[in-house]
């Protein structure tokens, strides 16, 4: 990945911002699960929380650097809105670049004294890509606060007696093997950063739970997904890197249209579903986020109201 113009940086793009290196910065005290579809409904703003106010006990966020995988659409790109309109300097990562730089221009433009945001295309199936990412993260700020673990695809929908290997395959390296490549090159950065410490927010899913009809590959990943935030959570202890996963159910993006105009239910039936904003979404990630590293969100669960999850099948 060579250096761009326009906030889009390689490995040592390490450009002026308003972090101090990392021996001398102050602290601050401390669908269902896709993320590939377009979305633009968190717009900066849009009553996000996450803006302390002083003396409510709410740590503030101002120089606190945010990477969030999948930032070219969907899910990651309403998350990247929300944390930059919460005061988040934010990173934005995806194997796409022109989508990556339609984010980044949602967020609109960052003055010299506010949160930046930058680009950083990225394979996250690729460790080499992976670990330009983060270095690219060290080299610009000096220390990495968030990562939202988001990248992740459904896959081909197959009986499972017609799943092909390589359709297997391409939803583990995905959301498993780029997941965990991800969450390792942050948990490295956070142990190693003074202050120490830091938040993974894994983006989860409802499949963690209760399975689509022909998703084996994803249903499987997902619950990988769970075993790896428990794993974070207690390896992070003596770090202070705190790990939580959100489980997601029914946001509106470009890959959950079929919902509104029909998916196959567990009966055999195919039915529209309920959906809701990609925005609810990012509040919840915000609010997970700006919490002290003194507490957690382990798990925890935004869907669309009267979607088949509760007693569906």
């Amino acid at each position: 990945m060579g250096e761009a113009a326009d906030g889009q940086v390689s490995a040592r793009a390490a450009q002026g911002s308003r972090h101090t290196p990392p021996d001398t910065r102050q602290s601050a005290p401390d669908a269902e699960g896709l993320d590939n579809g377009v979305s633009g409904d968190a717009a900066p703003g849009d009553g996000v929380p996450g803006d302390a106010v002083p003396g409510d006990g709410v740590p503030s966020v101002a120089g606190k650097v945010a990477v969030v995988t999948g930032a070219g659409s969907g899910i990651g790109r309403a998350v990247a809105q929300a944390l930059a309109a919460a005061g988040w300097d934010v990173v934005l990562a995806g194997r796409r670049a022109e989508a990556l730089a339609e984010t980044a221009r949602l967020l609109g433009p960052r003055g010299s004294d506010g949160p930046a945001v930058i680009r950083v295309p990225t394979d996250v199936t690729r460790p080499a890509e992976v670990d330009a990412l983060f270095a690219a993260v060290r080299d610009r700020f000096g220390r990495l606060d968030l990562l939202f673990n988001n990248a992740g695809t459904f896959g081909r929908s197959a009986p499972l007696d017609e799943l092909s290997y390589d359709d297997w395959q391409a939803v583990v390296d995905v959301n498993l093997t780029g997941a965990f490549l991800c969450a390792q090159a942050a948990f490295r950065t956070m142990k190693a950063q003074d202050p120490q410490g830091g938040r993974i927010i894994n983006n989860g899913s409802l499949s963690a739970h209760a399975p689509r009809p022909d998703s084996i590959a994803y249903t499987a990943t997902k619950h990988a997904m769970t075993g790896l935030t428990k794993s974070l959570s207690l390896d992070g202890r003596p770090y202070r890197i705190a790990c939580g996963q959100l489980d997601i159910g029914n946001a509106a993006t470009a890959m959950t249209g079929r919902m509104a105009t029909g998916i196959r239910q567990a009966d055999g039936r195919t039915a529209a579903e309920p959906v809701m904003a990609a925005a609810d979404v990012a509040r919840t990630v915000v609010h997970m986020a700006a919490l002290p590293l003194e507490a957690n969100v382990q798990f925890a669960t935004v869907m669309a109201t009267n979607m088949p999850y509760i007693g569906r099948g």
